[in-house]
């Protein structure tokens, strides 16, 4: 019964994995996750070297990786690189849309307001991650519901910003309500068009340190800072989360062991979405 599940239930071998965002350090363990649960996994991210270093690593432990250049909010290079996939392995199963980020500029610091943001900050940040979610969906995603009989998952990456307000950063936190609210409207959208065999989820990651927030909550000595101490004592576990917990939700949510799980959000957070502070 074990063998069963494992191999029937949560087993990805055969099918064809897109990360996008995957030289980061998330990115990267997400991709080099669902090499291990036996997808063969295109590596997408900008940074040839950086994509080309993940992509060594899944090689380098017996699994099957291409790396793929491409920027997420340029439709012609996302199609390009789905060409290039489909030649290689004739099929695209997955879409995990991990590509995203922060930029200061629409971050309000300590000392300014939200009359001080330019709104060009918020519109690009915006950009980065709900319009770098939505043009891989629809490019990859086409792919899906062209086989012969249609068939996919996506999944989308939250945020703790998108359901609780975190201060400071106001654009990314528009941004990921935004991926939430389109992870569930698609859902509906694919399913009623195109069968049960397609679903959208996202998976909305408590704190974990990369390098975008890594000097926001760590001091150069590895101690907290005043803002990594405030989210350490409203997260019930009582740390930081560390790469590989997001896998378990990943493998769950891309494989038939979910196949009845359609436009939810779930959070891996150590309890932070559910604690008051009191």
């Amino acid at each position: 019964m074990s063998d069963w599940i494992l191999n029937k239930l949560f087993s990805l071998k055969e099918q064809v994995a897109v990360v996008t965002g995957g030289s980061g350090v998330l990115g990267a363990a997400m991709a080099k996750g669902l090499s291990v649960a036996g997808a063969r996994v295109a590596v997408l991210g900008r940074n040839e070297a950086r994509v080309g270093a993940v992509v060594a690593e899944i090689t380098a432990n017996g699994g099957e990786s291409i790396a793929v250049v491409a920027d997420v909010s340029d439709r012609s290079q996302l199609e390009i690189a789905r060409s290039a996939i489909i030649q290689r392995w004739g099929q695209i199963d997955i879409l995990v849309n991990m590509a995203g980020g922060n930029i200061p500029a629409a971050t309000i610091t300590a000392d300014a307001t939200i009359f001080d943001m330019p709104h060009a900050a918020f519109e690009e940040v915006v950009s980065l991650n709900l319009l770098g979610t939505l043009l891989p969906s629809q490019v990859f995603g086409q792919a899906m519901v062209e086989r012969n009989q249609p068939h996919g998952c996506i999944v989308n990456i939250s945020s703790m910003s998108a359901i609780r307000v975190i201060s400071r950063v106001v654009g990314y936190s528009a941004a990921k309500a935004g991926i939430d609210n389109f992870t569930r409207w698609l859902a509906v959208e694919l399913a009623q068009k195109y069968g049960d065999g397609l679903r959208v989820n996202a998976i909305a990651p408590g704190f974990f340190i990369g390098e975008q927030n890594r000097d926001l909550l760590l001091n150069p000595d590895g101690s907290l800072t005043i803002r990594g101490q405030k989210i350490i004592e409203h997260t019930p576990a009582g740390r930081f989360g560390k790469p590989e917990e997001l896998l378990g939700t990943l493998i769950w949510l891309c494989s038939s062991g979910s196949s009845f799980v359609n436009g939810v959000v779930v959070p891996v957070d150590g309890g932070f979405s559910i604690y008051s502070g009191v």
